[in-house]
């Protein structure tokens, strides 16, 4: 398994442990600012880390 791969791997668990954090602190009525950070961040990671592990195992 090359770096490019695990950094995928990595950055698309760190994207869908926010996108988890930001979804129940956005259910539980937080309509906070940090509710959308942690949503956008953890999209922006998730979906980058997915584009990478589909651009190294081709």
């Amino acid at each position: 398994m090359n770096a490019k791969s695990m950094f995928g791997i990595i950055l698309t668990l760190v994207g869908l442990v926010g996108l988890i954090y930001g979804g129940m602190d956005f259910a539980k009525g937080g309509v906070a600012q940090s509710s959308f950070v942690y949503l956008i961040l953890g999209g922006i990671f998730f979906f980058a880390g997915i584009g990478l592990i589909r651009s190294t195992r081709a």
